[in-house]
């Protein structure tokens, strides 16, 4: 009984830093799949005419990124904690072909400071490399941004095929 009472602790701490290490992969993926809605509606809905740009800028974007936080979590207050979501960021840059959109979120600090007692040149030596600075900055310092580029093609309408002849 008293190994279980000395261990108890040990095994919360183990739950807690893979609970933090699972909702970094749950903000990936929720990432992906946010942005390939928002890219794929921007592509159905967009318009080419510059006529109609303005109402893309006013009406559509705002309306995606309305969509995109609230699947990603930024509106329930408990799923924003567990993925220590900040801010997000949504950008269209229109070319002759492609639709570039870049959807960016930008995370809190972890809260994980039983971790960060010690200096990250200490915990990242020779056999791990950029991958470990990153995870420590991520866990200690916060603030890390991840993005997702999704490339859409125009959505031109096609020229009516006409037979050779018949006008």
């Amino acid at each position: 009984m008293t190994e279980v009472v000395l261990l108890f602790p040990l095994f919360l701490l183990i739950v807690f830093i893979t609970a933090k290490i699972f909702a970094l992969l749950v903000l990936v993926q929720k990432l992906e799949i946010a942005s390939y809605y928002a890219a794929r509606r921007w592509q159905l809905e967009s318009h080419l005419n510059a006529d109609q740009a303005n109402w893309d800028e006013t009406t559509l974007k705002p309306n995606i990124i309305k969509f995109v936080r609230g699947y990603i979590g930024f509106d329930t207050p408990a799923v924003s904690q567990f993925l220590n979501l900040k801010d997000l960021k949504m950008e269209v840059v229109r070319t002759q072909v492609w639709n570039v959109i870049t959807i960016t979120v930008t995370t809190s600090p972890a809260g994980v400071k039983m971790l960060c007692k010690y200096p990250k040149q200490a915990v990242c030596t020779a056999p791990y490399g950029n991958a470990c600075l990153n995870g420590h900055d991520y866990l200690c310092q916060g603030g890390k941004q991840m993005e997702v580029i999704k490339y859409v093609p125009n959505r031109d309408r096609p020229i009516q095929f006409v037979l050779p002849g018949l006008k």
